[in-house]
């Protein structure tokens, strides 16, 4: 990636650790309720319908693998998942074993991924990149992994969701009411680390995509950026 010596790549500090055993599994229990994995499924069939049979798909940040699951149910892709979690790793595969899918989960950074220059079609990372220490180098790194023509399609909270719309977005999740209020808090937290639309298209512009195209919906922002 090539950054402007006067505009170094800015570093933003990790505002919680990365999730291992008794955290992640917490974690992957919390986003395991019913009405999170039909959100999966109804996402999955969204993108699916944009690609060609064999596609290849990337999930960075893949945590418990619900979403890599859900595609790979549709028996028309090449899935790998990549996360910096050993134990998501681990739980995403123990996941797919039951269900009866092939998805190729890996241990790897996105910011120096293990995977050769345009290998996919697709690379989709979800509630994740808003805490990547190192956005331009992640983004480059999705760039290079792309095939010409390849996109990149980043979901995650908006940084202007507002206190309303995140009690939308817990009350459909469907939890008990401890986990509500914690999921409320985390999110509450998590929003000062979120990325604006515009600052988004900002750094997209600094990276080799050179542009991207950002929607809102609720407390979230999806960005689409191609590769050239």
């Amino acid at each position: 990636m090539t950054i402007d010596a006067n505009t170094p790549e800015p570093r933003r500090r990790k505002l919680l650790p990365e999730m291992e055993g008794s955290s992640a599994r917490r974690y992957a229990k919390l986003r395991g309720t019913g009405a999170q994995l039909q959100t999966s499924r109804r996402e999955a069939a969204r993108l699916a319908a944009s690609l060609a049979d064999g596609a290849a798909v990337l999930e960075v940040a893949h945590g418990p693998g619900y979403f890599a699951v859900e595609l790979a149910k549709l028996g028309r892709f090449d899935i790998t998942a990549l996360d910096v979690s050993r134990t998501f790793v681990l739980l995403a595969a123990e996941l797919a074993a039951r269900t009866g899918v092939t998805v190729d989960f890996q241990l790897g950074d996105v910011a120096a991924m293990p995977f050769e220059d345009g290998r996919f079609d697709l690379v989709i990372c979800q509630a994740a990149f808003k805490n990547f220490n190192r956005p331009l180098t992640a983004l480059s790194e999705m760039h290079r992994v792309l095939r010409p023509g390849g996109r990149a399609i980043i979901q995650d909270m908006s940084a202007d969701a507002d206190g309303a719309a995140i009690r939308t977005e817990v009350a459909g999740m469907q939890v008990g009411r401890l986990s509500a209020l914690m999921t409320r808090a985390i999110l509450t937290g998590l929003r000062r680390r979120a990325y604006s639309p515009q600052q988004f298209k900002q750094l997209a512009s600094r990276s080799e995509f050179g542009a991207a195209t950002v929607t809102t919906e609720g407390i979230g922002l999806q960005v689409t950026l191609v590769k050239a």
